[in-house]
């Protein structure tokens, strides 16, 4: 997948390149399936142009799940046919990746590949968010848009630390949050008041993984900016001095694997919103553009 100008959707192209080669301590993987993330659309728009200035033509996507087909010399830990997932900046959506051996971990037999690749993007981002408040046992943490790609990720990991999780989202959503013991709220205005009736004892964290004035609320509600995070607003850690800690923060093989184990064992729910063939890539991107949908978005690759 390329794009060889800034703009929407329609700039995507699927093409034929050279497949890459493993150097020294690189391997090949080929890509079974990799995430579509909001972040790629700042990118493929400019938006981050400064910030992450793309080079023409660029790649697209991070983070992929798929099976070793080539090693290069001097790898120990990886053998052709071994079942991987990673993160490949702006090169996973691709029908093969090099990357770099050690920067791999290995999916459990029993985790799906569209689960699988979302794991060290959007599951990453969600552990280093969650670990950033730190919740503790019996805690009341707040996620917003807690049926999203990274805030389903969120809820549940806050959850598995015996926090009771409040999370925001629409009304559809409202049975799959409750399904994964969550307890929903309704997003939009009104939120800091309906927070109040639903905690008043208070909200003791909140991860923002969506922007739109979240920030706002969790401060409004009386939490502490040290135990406020958010992957969306940047604004708001300026003004607040919240923290923002992202997939950056959990960039590390040992924790893919750790949330790769606990999906596979279901102690992590990953639903999976839809599933495109390359070709479809500029529908999947408008939907996800839309930021209403539960779980995640992914290309299949093969």
């Amino acid at each position: 997948m390329r794009f060889s100008r800034y703009g929407g959707p329609e700039v995507l192209e699927v093409v034929d390149v050279p497949r890459p080669a493993a150097g020294a301590g690189q391997v090949v993987v080929a890509v079974v399936a990799a995430a579509l993330n909001p972040g790629e659309i700042g990118i493929r728009e400019g938006v981050f142009a400064e910030l992450w200035p793309a080079t023409f033509p660029e790649g697209q996507g991070n983070d992929f799940a798929g099976t070793v087909a080539e090693v290069g010399a001097g790898v120990t830990g990886s053998a052709v046919g071994d079942e991987v997932l990673g993160f490949s900046p702006r090169r996973a959506q691709a029908e093969f990746v090099v990357v770099d051996a050690d920067r791999l971990a290995a999916k459990p037999a029993g985790l799906g590949w569209e689960a699988a690749a979302s794991i060290a993007g959007a599951g990453a981002t969600a552990w280093a968010a969650v670990e950033a408040v730190r919740p503790r046992a019996g805690e009341t943490v707040v996620v917003s848009a807690a049926a999203g790609g990274v805030g389903v990720f969120a809820a549940q990991l806050a959850g598995l630390r015996g926090a009771r999780v409040i999370g925001t989202a629409g009304d559809g959503n409202a049975d799959f949050l409750r399904s994964i013991g969550v307890e929903p709220v309704r997003y939009g205005d009104g939120l800091a008041e309906r927070l109040r009736a639903l905690a008043p004892e208070g909200v003791d964290a909140f991860v923002d993984t969506f922007g739109s004035g979240n920030v706002d609320v969790a401060i409004a509600l009386g939490v502490r900016p040290a135990r406020v995070n958010t992957t969306a607003d940047g604004r708001a850690v300026q003004r607040y001095g919240v923290r923002s800690q992202a997939q950056e923060q959990a960039d590390e093989p040992a924790i893919w694997r750790r949330l790769a184990e606990l999906v596979a064992a279901g102690d992590v729910v990953v639903p999976i919103a839809s599933s495109h063939p390359m070709d479809e890539v500029v529908q999947a991107y408008r939907e996800l553009a839309g930021r209403h949908v539960t779980g995640k978005r992914v290309l299949r690759i093969r």
